[in-house]
């Protein structure tokens, strides 16, 4: 294994890339704040990684466990160290060799208790549309007939303890500021005469009148477009770059704002050419980020998409699609993913869309509705020429071709409008896909993930070498991800449970269903691994859910818990029995009972899991592109849904520094840092070898399980493909790999501990080439 390198004797050795050569996210919180990142560092140097991405750092709602509700633009968080922690982590980090990347959020800012917390939103309250700030949020004040709604109270507020108190207007800890000269009013007439009504938050849906994020209340829109309102609110952001103290950027959910590629050339203009851009955006499979957003490229979930794929059996995921539509009498994915949009359009978000309809209106309300459920992918932007045909004619089907007509020029010559429509598209796509349609569908849940597609999970080796080789020509300093604190299961979860399509008869048949309820009745066990009463033990799709949340799991520790927290919020999003908003208390107490014990994998299947686990970690490590290991995952890193991943991180440091110390690894976790430290290393110390992309083809019987390219001349990569399937067909017999032309030596040395000192050249035999292991890294000499 590659030693880490020496630290640099000064500042003056330390490299300055405009490209990180691979990320690693920390997630910032009280628990964990700038000194506990700062400890980490030398760790974090010799593991090889060259730049930390740390969660949002400035000033955010007291106790957040996230960071994106952000109260002040203009000061690093307190709860983290404020300004000296960061720059003393910075400088740190520069000391190490490394640089940092910040996370921001241009998007939306906190509705904060107390309210004064946010003051710009804090004086629009209190001084109305005359307040210099009243340009900073996207306010519909005469839809809320000149007030702006407040969704706070639990109830109606003529039902709340409602009270002026020390010049304020108070209910338990929430604070609302007054309108000058009403302090004295009585109650009724004092709430009247604010410009803003509070409210119980059951009238979201028909009453709020701002832009927020997604469908969360307590996250009111920013409108970053107006030019003294993105210098406000990236004035620190933009200092902490120019100070060398980050970097990078990421720019969180770019989707939200209403012209994104004019945010980010302003954003460019302010940050310099030398500043490493990447911006969260989910592309749909058939989708290409636009080619003059002038950024490095996305935050990666396309390429957990791909590389997610390419471990599916098509065939296996078909059966247990079958399987599961007959357990559960559900939709299969289409008629899911439509049904899920109209659900959340029509109820969450309600008000968005009746805001749209009211300023199109009566007659193409039917229309914008249709366009919106039909759309392909998350938004539409600005300059673009003509929506989707496919989406045209479906909404026209349904609301006439005169009223999509008129849409569509409206769409054309209302650059409000059309800002808005786009605004609530990326909000329908996020909510109605992935947090609805992915819970709600579940045959492979490995395939419900962040920018995937659960109708065709599959990804041939093909379709991936094509993808990398785009992104190696277009897009070469894009950033991948495979686990990410938004992934609803990490990337070692999803390598189990992909497992399973690969021998789908393996998973079992989940307690609840038809099957496992007949076959407890033949055998008479009784034995069943669910609940035995109330109305969740008769869920076939929670059954499903929970065996293979369970499998994916596994024996981590406090398998139990997380697994039942983890069940009970996917019940909640699936909106089938429970929600957020209307809880079904009888049933969601039966739903812990899915999750009475850890299971492991069938013994068939846990090499096979293994394989995926590896190999997913090369592909994503070697691939085209700047990867980002999550905080925990350079080791085997099993995590469930946030909050579940987004727990303090724990380092290997003992395991890395014993692999250094020439100690063969000890089973898979440890395979996966040796290989991760190795190739990171390789990042940050070779940086030549990973430029240009070319498939390597195999040729022989078992061509199809190898997936093998070259980066540079020099660096070639093997991973293994659906290995149970290759394993039951009788391995890889004759198949041979033609090396490209030069000597390879081995990098990573075998299970046993034997060197890897074998070389190969011309053409190799594959089971000879990878020996043991389902992966390889080797070296031109």
């Amino acid at each position: 294994m590659s030693q880490p390198r020496p630290t640099p004797a000064s500042e003056s050795d330390l490299p300055k890339p405009v490209t990180p050569a691979s990320t690693y996210r920390l997630q910032l919180r009280p628990e964990f704040p700038f000194a506990a990142a700062e400890a980490a560092v030398p760790y974090l140097a010799s593991l090889g990684v060259s730049h930390l991405h740390l969660s949002p750092v400035l000033e955010a709602a007291p106790g957040s466990a996230h960071g994106y509700d952000v109260t002040d633009h203009s000061r690093v968080r307190a709860e983290l160290g404020g300004e000296p922690g960061l720059r003393a982590l910075a400088a740190t980090a520069r000391a190490h060799g490394l640089g940092l990347v910040l996370d921001i959020v241009p998007n939306h800012m906190a509705v904060p208790t107390p309210l004064r917390l946010n003051r710009p939103l804090w004086e629009v309250l209190r001084d109305g549309p005359g307040s210099p700030y009243a340009h900073w949020f996207d306010i519909d004040w005469e839809a809320g007939g000149g007030q702006v709604v407040l969704p706070l109270l639990p109830g109606p507020a003529d039902s709340c303890d409602l009270r002026v108190e020390g010049g304020v207007l108070r209910h338990g800890e929430q604070e609302f500021p007054l309108r000058e000269g009403t302090e004295g009013l009585a109650l009724p007439e004092l709430l009247a005469a604010q410009w803003y009504r509070p409210a119980w938050w059951r009238e979201t849906a028909t009453a709020l009148n701002y832009r927020r994020f997604f469908t969360i209340s307590e996250l009111i829109g920013v409108r970053v477009e107006v030019p003294e309102v993105f210098t406000a609110t990236h004035a620190k952001v933009l200092e902490l770059v120019r100070d060398g103290v980050a970097q990078g950027l990421r720019i969180d959910h770019v989707d939200g704002l209403a012209d994104p590629e004019e945010y980010l050339g302003r954003l460019r203009a302010a940050a310099g050419d030398n500043c490493w851009v990447v911006v969260e955006k989910i592309l749909a499979r058939h989708e290409r980020l636009p080619a003059g957003w002038p950024v490095a490229g996305t935050t990666g979930y396309d390429a957990l998409h791909r590389v997610d794929g390419v471990f599916t059996d098509p065939e296996g995921a078909a059966e247990l699609a079958a399987r599961y539509g007959e357990s559960t009498g559900l939709p299969p994915w289409p008629e899911t993913a439509r049904a899920c949009a109209r659900e959340v359009l029509t109820g969450d978000l309600a008000a968005e869309l009746g805001a749209l309809e009211r300023r199109a209106g009566g007659e193409l309300a039917p229309a914008v509705r249709e366009l919106l459920i039909a759309y392909p992918v998350y938004r539409p932007y600005p300059g673009e020429p003509e929506l989707p045909p496919r989406a045209r004619e479906r909404a026209a089907e349904l609301a006439g071709p005169a009223a999509v007509a008129g849409v569509r020029e409206l769409l054309l010559r209302d650059p409000a409008f059309a800002a808005r429509f786009a605004q609530t598209s990326a909000a329908l796509r996020a909510k109605s896909l992935e947090d609805r349609a992915f819970y709600r569908y579940a045959p492979l849940l490995s395939a419900t993930e962040v920018g995937g597609e659960p109708g065709r999970p599959a990804v041939s080796p093909e379709e991936f070498h094509a993808y990398c080789a785009t992104l190696s020509r277009d897009w070469p300093r894009t950033g991948t991800v495979l686990s990410t604190h938004d992934t609803k299961r990490s990337a070692d979860v999803r390598a189990r449970i992909s497992a399973l399509s690969q021998a789908p008869e393996l998973m079992g048949s989940p307690a609840g269903t038809s099957a496992a309820t007949a076959a407890t009745a033949a055998d008479g066990s009784g034995d069943c691994d669910g609940p035995v009463g109330g109305e969740a033990a008769r869920d076939p799709h929670l059954a499903w859910v929970a065996r293979q949340t369970a499998l994916g799991l596994g024996r981590a520790p406090e398998a139990v818990p997380r697994l039942a927290d983890a069940l009970l919020k996917g019940a909640r999003e699936a909106a089938l029995h429970t929600s957020w908003t209307d809880r079904n208390e009888e049933y969601e107490t039966g739903v812990p009972g899915y999750a009475p014990a850890p299971l492991d994998l069938p013994a068939d299947l846990v090499e096979a899991a293994r394989a995926n686990l590896l190999g997913m970690a090369l592909l994503h490590l070697a691939m085209p592109g700047v990867p980002e290991v999550y905080q925990g995952a350079e080791t085997e890193y099993r995590a469930l849904v946030d909050p579940d991943n987004r727990r303090p991180a724990h380092f290997p440091r003992a395991a890395l520094a014993r692999l250094d110390a020439g100690a063969v690894p000890d089973g898979p976790a440890e395979e996966k840092l040796a290989l991760t430290a190795t190739l990171l290393r390789l990042r940050r110390d070779r940086p030549e070898l990973f430029r240009g992309y070319a498939p390597v083809a195999a040729r022989g019987p078992a061509a199809g399980h190898l997936v093998a390219f070259t980066r540079s001349p020099g660096l070639l990569v093997a991973a293994t493909r659906l290995s149970h399937r290759l394993a039951a067909s009788g391995g890889w017999r004759s198949t041979r790999l033609d090396l490209p032309p030069g000597t390879w030596t081995p990098v990573l040395p075998t299970r046993t501990g034997r060197s890897a000192g074998a070389v190969h050249s011309g053409s190799a035999r594959v089971a000879a080439l990878l020996d043991d292991r389902p992966v390889g890294i080797w070296l031109r000499r």
